[in-house]
């Protein structure tokens, strides 16, 4: 008989852009896969892997006391339904709804990703002490964490969320190739740029991520006012959704309010976008907070030159001068800088995205993640079967 594994996050976007490599993975070791999630336009695309969905909205705000109890009554009676062997949740508000849910429906194995703590060393002493809360409270629950990056586990230990043992690395990867610098052809990028409307010779900055400011977006916003006093002509392709409901988001309208309308283009949600990252002199990743950016990893493996700022996550990913740049975070000026310098010097640019592709090759293959998570339910598999012989 199979073991019954379910995956609980928020939205499908997040299981189909995020989680779907892992969950093919684990259909190929002999899995049964199923998904909670809210309902949305990727379900289908989900459903044809063969694994199976649940639709209980799960709202990602932070307080929402009716829609939170109404989605842990069914998620409840669901897990106490299917009897699922392992509950697998991903995000703060899945993680405390699910794997409380899951302990009191009897799953006998409950597992939390952490994608990225939701507080820095930034944020208010109120944000953070609630963030560091809920997560306490969902660790309770948990038999193993996985934090996406280094710094979050130290953390994690540090504020007494959760005992070390309890927590462990699983990193980040994408398929290596279908991000493949050697797919890459100077006909097949400017058929892209045509696609698009882009000029042959443009400067193109690209970004991709959430239209939110958390994202970094204002401050590239700014930057590109510096950059077409230089180059009049150069382009920041934004790649990623808007997001109505969240409390920082922006819309297109946005760009007008810095005057850099025409410079800016708009893509939305994408699914070529490993088309679309060479056509990008330079890839930036202005963010605020991040937990392990796969975007990043893309981007390396693309071969493009990278500037990031100094967070979690990015600061793993990009070793300052050696295979991108890393700037302050929410500082435009140093932004701007950066860029220009990529812009104007192709010899360090080169040097900097070859050394990044070689990094994205030795560290951020997905198969890796695919094996830490495949050994750690055989361990949690192992240790369970133990305690009931």
């Amino acid at each position: 008989m199979q073991t019954k594994i379910c995956h609980v996050a928020s939205a499908d976007i997040t299981v189909n852009f995020l989680l779907l490599p892992q969950l093919k993975s684990l259909l190929k070791e002999g899995y049964d896969i199923y998904v909670v999630c809210s309902n949305g336009k990727m379900i289908r695309e989900i459903e044809r892997e063969d694994i199976k969905v649940k639709t209980i909205e799960i709202t990602r705000k932070l307080f929402s006391p009716i829609s939170d109890i109404i989605a842990f009554i069914k998620l409840f009676f669901y897990f106490k339904k299917e009897k699922f062997s392992i509950v697998h949740t991903h995000a703060p508000k899945p993680a405390l709804l699910g794997q409380l849910a899951a302990k009191m429906a009897g799953v006998p194995i409950i597992v939390n990703t952490i994608h990225g703590l939701y507080f820095t060393k930034d944020s208010s002493f109120i944000k953070k002490s609630l963030f560091v809360l809920t997560e306490k409270i969902s660790a309770k629950y948990s038999d193993f964490i996985f934090s996406q990056n280094k710094e979050d586990m130290k953390t994690i230990v540090n504020e007494g969320i959760a005992k070390a043992k309890k927590v462990g690395y699983l990193g980040n990867g994408i398929d290596l190739q279908r991000f493949s610098f050697a797919k890459v052809s100077e006909n097949s990028i400017l058929r892209k740029k045509k696609e698009l409307g882009l000029s042959e010779n443009v400067k193109i900055i690209g970004i991709v991520g959430r239209l939110v400011k958390e994202k970094g977006y204002i401050e590239m916003f700014e930057a590109m006012k510096k950059i077409i006093k230089k180059y009049p002509n150069a382009i920041l392709l934004s790649i990623g959704p808007e997001e109505p409901d969240k409390k920082d988001k922006l819309n297109k309208d946005t760009a007008k309010e810095y005057g850099i309308e025409k410079n800016v283009k708009f893509l939305g949600q994408r699914l070529d976008i490993e088309e679309l990252y060479p056509l990008m002199d330079v890839f930036v990743l202005p963010s605020h907070r991040e937990g392990f950016p796969r975007s990043v990893i893309e981007a390396m493996a693309i071969q493009r030159p990278i500037v990031v700022t100094n967070i979690r996550g990015c600061k793993e990913e990009i070793d300052n001068g050696k295979n991108g740049i890393v700037v302050p975070v929410k500082n435009p000026k140093k932004l701007a800088e950066a860029i220009l310098l990529l812009l104007d010097n192709e010899g360090k640019a080169k040097r900097l995205s070859e050394n990044a592709r070689i990094k994205a090759v030795e560290e951020f293959d997905e198969n890796l993640v695919f094996q830490r998570i495949f050994r750690q339910y055989k361990k949690l598999e192992a240790e369970l079967h133990r305690r009931h012989s």
